[in-house]
């Protein structure tokens, strides 16, 4: 006689008294539910609390009280060590001018005087209304004796001042590096800003940043992921020290959410591929499984690569950083070793070359089913929509990058183009996966910033009043799906990340008010109260 086996009774934490939303993996729409039980890091069930009360043995009890309960939420695009330099380094990024941001640099300088270079990034000459870029001579008006780097918002241009261009050797003599460009005035003298490839004359001098100091920014950046509610990041970019600090971290049990890294460009691949990708090291908290690689700049530095000239600047088509043919050889080389593919491509030129560089490498071997990826795809030509879908490709796109850039977009690309930009709903319609991030801290890391964008298209001032090109926003449960399972199904995590189904990581937020039952302009302002990663509690607001 054959009897059922009744399921195993007892779990290790149940939370119970939320109001949970969750989506489901083979379904449209939201589940709700109002208590969640854990057992060994992961979701035995979500449902009501008399049903898995019963099942919950000598579970430890955490009572919700009322409050909202979401997966966490996870970011398809962000810079970790970056982010955490910036709680370091001079943060320009609230600044709206340039005497502000002086005014901020000097006080910076006063107060690092022990700093042999003074850093900084997030400035924005649009925001400043400047109609132009700023000057080393500006710079200069606040600190002169000591060289000063200070990077755009969009990381994609540097700001640097006298001292620093001296000991850099720029020069009028400087040439254009390849896929860069020194600003000069109309002698040909460098004014002080470096675009793209350009900066790395800069870069190349500054002193290296000690193993200390990265550590220091990496625990600074997971303090401040944990207080957003983000639980897994992918990393759009690292070297073999950041790779090596991070596996570091994963074995001694300190990171306190998930690292779905890229190997930065072709620099470091040879090193870190060679025993081929890394996924779920250390309990799901590690993985290394795709390739950056760049084909433009951005479009504020009007470094994006254009079809047609920039409609603010007719001269400029701005900057390819690939050929053709270095592209597809560099996307072919990543896919025969395993590796998912991303490339940053801004304007619809960069998307156009990355669309032709994967086709090519398709049709020759392949490589379709690694889930490869465009990182922004933020200007697309009318014709190459189509083409996302017939190449499997994920749209990995950033929602707070149209309401922050609704300042700048059309000036650059006029009024046709802007219909191809910031398209999430023509890339949804055709069945184009959207992976949803927010590019921190080009933008801050708050998802809940994110969710709000991609809903209203308006910034957090409810600029413009019915949303700027209303037609693309997103529905909240696209939005929220597009933050959670569609960004773990673009690193191939779907089935153990993105929603609280049972057999998967017990990964989610406690947060101050329901975002399903508020007027969507009201999204921006939750707040996280606590952060949960495996069953455990990694963040609660004091």
């Amino acid at each position: 006689l054959m009897l059922a086996a009744t399921p195993a009774l007892g779990a290790e934490l149940l939370v119970h008294n939320v109001r949970g939303y969750t989506l489901e993996s083979d379904r449209e729409g939201i589940k709700r539910f109002d208590s969640l039980l854990v057992d060994g890091g992961k979701v035995v069930a979500t449902g009501d609390e008399k049903t898995l009360a019963a099942r919950a043995g000598k579970a430890r009890r955490v009572d919700g009280r009322g409050r909202v309960l979401l997966p966490g939420l996870i970011d398809a695009h962000g810079h970790v060590i970056r982010l955490g330099q910036t709680k370091v380094q001079a943060d320009l990024a609230a600044t709206t001018t340039l005497l502000e941001a002086l005014a901020l640099l000097k006080s910076y300088a006063a107060n690092n005087s022990e700093a042999v270079w003074l850093r900084g990034r997030g400035w924005n000459q649009a925001v400043w209304k400047l109609g132009r870029f700023p000057t080393a001579a500006e710079l200069d008006s606040a600190i002169a004796e000591r060289p000063a780097w200070l990077v755009r918002v969009d990381g994609h241009a540097g700001w640097a001042n006298s001292k620093a261009l001296e000991l850099a050797g720029v020069s009028k003599e400087t040439p254009d590096p390849v896929g860069g460009k020194i600003v000069r005035d109309e002698s040909g003298k460098p004014t002080g800003v470096l675009v793209d490839k350009a900066m790395s004359l800069v870069t190349q001098v500054l002193p290296k940043t000690t193993p200390r100091e990265t550590e220091l920014a990496l625990k600074a950046a997971l303090t401040e992921l944990a207080r957003v509610g983000i639980t897994s990041v992918h990393d759009a970019g690292i070297d073999a020290d950041t790779f090596s600090l991070y596996k570091s971290y994963a074995d001694a049990g300190k990171l306190t959410l998930r690292l779905y890294a890229m190997i930065s460009g072709v620099e470091g691949f040879d090193l870190l591929a060679r025993s081929g990708p890394l996924i779920g090291y250390g309990r799901d908290f590690l993985t290394v499984r795709s390739v950056k690689l760049y084909a433009d700049g951005a479009l504020g530095s009007r470094g994006a690569a254009l079809i047609e000239p920039y409609s603010d600047d007719p001269a400029n088509r701005g900057l390819l950083f690939q050929t053709p043919q270095n592209l597809s050889a560099l996307i072919g080389k990543a896919l025969a070793k395993g590796y998912q593919v991303n490339v940053h491509a801004i304007g619809d030129r960069a998307a156009q070359q990355a669309l032709d560089g994967f086709a090519a490498v398709y049709r020759t071997q392949g490589g379709r089913q690694q889930r490869n990826r465009i990182e922004h795809a933020q200007v697309v030509a009318p014709a190459d929509f189509a083409r996302f879908k017939a190449l499997a490709l994920i749209a990995s796109m950033q929602p707070t990058h149209a309401t922050s850039d609704k300042n700048m977009a059309e000036d650059r690309v006029g009024r046709t183009r802007i219909r191809g930009a910031y398209a999430w709903q023509s890339f949804r319609k055709q069945g184009t996966t959207i992976a949803a991030g927010s590019d921190f801290p080009v933008e801050s890391p708050n998802p809940f910033f994110g969710l709000h964008a991609a809903v209203t298209r308006q910034d957090r001032k409810d600029e413009p009043p019915n949303g700027w090109y209303p037609e693309q926003a997103l529905s909240l449960a696209q939005a929220l799906r597009a933050f959670t399972l569609d960004a773990a199904y673009a690193a191939h995590q779907e089935k153990s990340l993105g929603s609280l189904e049972p057999g998967k990581w017990a990964d989610f937020v406690l947060i101050d008010q329901d975002i399903f039952a508020l007027p969507p302009q009201q999204i921006w302002k939750t707040e996280v109260l606590e952060t949960w990663v495996a069953g455990r509690r990694v963040f609660a607001r004091s």
